[in-house]
């Protein structure tokens, strides 16, 4: 798949990743005034990237319920250790698992994956597929449906 044919949620998602790293390095000091500028920055409108923004204010609003989760399933690792974009993609796919039901599992963990491949270390695959499987087997819902709840 050529860059200009990915589907708009993988460059949602993308976008969601990128300003996730960002923050967690500098955090604007106002959200609002640092998205404008992030998405101003990009290559479509601000409105293509509508499920990035959603899913930027969930992972934010979200954080600490997020990051326990991980602190939960990583238990051998130490989290401040844990790679900025790994902990990106997984505070995004985290989020998506715990509070999009809209979106079958199994697809938010595949996309994960593929972030990580694309823009993470060799080895941090298989990191991200190992947090994001332990947390999927204690979902309450099936991996490849959504819901619409």
């Amino acid at each position: 798949m050529s860059e200009g044919k990915k589907p708009q949620r993988r460059l949602c998602r993308i976008a969601c990743m990128q300003y996730l790293y960002s923050w967690s390095i500098n955090p604007p000091v106002e959200i609002n005034e640092g998205l404008r500028l992030f998405f101003k920055e990009q290559e479509e409108e601000r409105d293509y990237y509508a499920f990035a923004e959603e899913l930027i204010f969930g992972v934010l609003e979200n954080r600490d319920a997020i990051d326990a989760k991980i602190k939960e399933i990583a238990k051998n690792w130490d989290f401040d250790r844990i790679a900025k974009i790994d902990l990106s993609i997984l505070r995004m796919a985290i989020y998506e698992l715990l509070f999009r039901k809209d979106i079958p599992p199994i697809v938010t963990i595949n996309e994960a994956i593929d972030l990580s491949k694309a823009y993470s270390a060799e080895e941090s695959r298989r990191f991200v597929n190992g947090i994001l499987d332990k947390l999927r087997g204690q979902l309450d819902r099936p991996s490849r449906s959504a819901s619409w709840e």
